[in-house]
Order: C-alpha cells, then structure tokens, then sequence
C-alpha cells in the first residue's frame, strides 16, 4: 500500500487574527439631543476610556470655519472646562450655544457623530465628527397580496 501525503496543521493557524478584529471594530458613537446636549452612551464613554465624574474638557472646533463639523475635545484641569453630566444611561455635554452658533440646527433635524482619539500637544483628545442623521428608507412590499381577493 502507498503511503499517503497528509499535511498537519499546527495550533497557531487555527488561532484567530487580532488584526482584522481590529480593523472592523466600529467607533463609538453619540448623538446630539434635541436640547443641544452632546450625548454619550455608557458604552462609548467606556470604550473611550472617559472617567465622567472627574474629567473635564476644552471644547473646540475647525479654526476659520462656519459651520461646525468636527468638534474636539481635550481632557484638562482647568475649572473653567465643560464637565460631563450624568442623563439616563449616558452622560452629556451641554453646548446649545456652541451648536446654534456654530450652524447646527438640532431642533428640527437629528444629528450623529462618531468619535475618535487624536493626540493634542501632550495629551489625548477626542475628535466628534458631526454629520446628519441618515433617514433608513423603507423598502416597498413586493410580495404577495394578502386579504380577500377583489370581485
């Protein structure tokens, strides 16, 4: 009988790749309430790496710009700094002013953001990029007719 050609696999190719669980992963996102609060969801303040209770931040913006599309966040000492407020499940951000000022009608219209971390002289700050909320339209219904049939 001939002997047979079998390839073994070692444990390591069975292990999965940490690389592209990583590129998958999705920011964390918030939303901007119909108040003009900045609003954090408990698990983007986690995945963030935020202590609410102690940090404050220095709010700024896109110098030179109008309207406001990125808002950036970095944590300081300073007690003139917006702190975050505890809402509900999450934590906010007062800035209606800011927001209004800044071109954004949160009132009539839901906006999102996504953050990401962005490194600011010595520090790590948070980078929000603010967009529209985007309208899931519906699908028309191509099935079936259903009820009772017509005369």
């Amino acid at each position: 009988m001939k002997a047979k050609n079998i390839r073994f696999f070692s444990a390591q190719e069975n292990e999965p790749k940490a690389e592209k669980k990583a590129s998958t992963k999705s920011l964390p996102t918030g939303y901007i309430s119909a108040a003009g609060k900045i609003v954090f969801p408990s698990a983007a303040i986690e995945e963030l790496g935020i202590e609410p209770e102690t940090t404050r931040f220095l709010v700024g913006t896109d110098d030179g710009k109008r309207k406001i599309k990125n808002l950036y966040l970095v944590p300081t000492d300073a007690q003139s700094a917006f702190s975050l407020v505890r809402t509900g499940r999450g934590y906010s951000l007062p800035l209606e002013l800011i927001l209004t000022k800044g071109g954004i009608d949160y009132s009539k219209q839901k906006y999102v953001f996504t953050a990401s971390i962005f490194q600011h002289e010595d520090s790590v700050g948070y980078a929000l990029e603010i967009s529209p909320e985007q309208a899931i339209e519906k699908v028309p219904y191509t099935g079936k007719p259903r009820g009772p049939k017509p005369n």
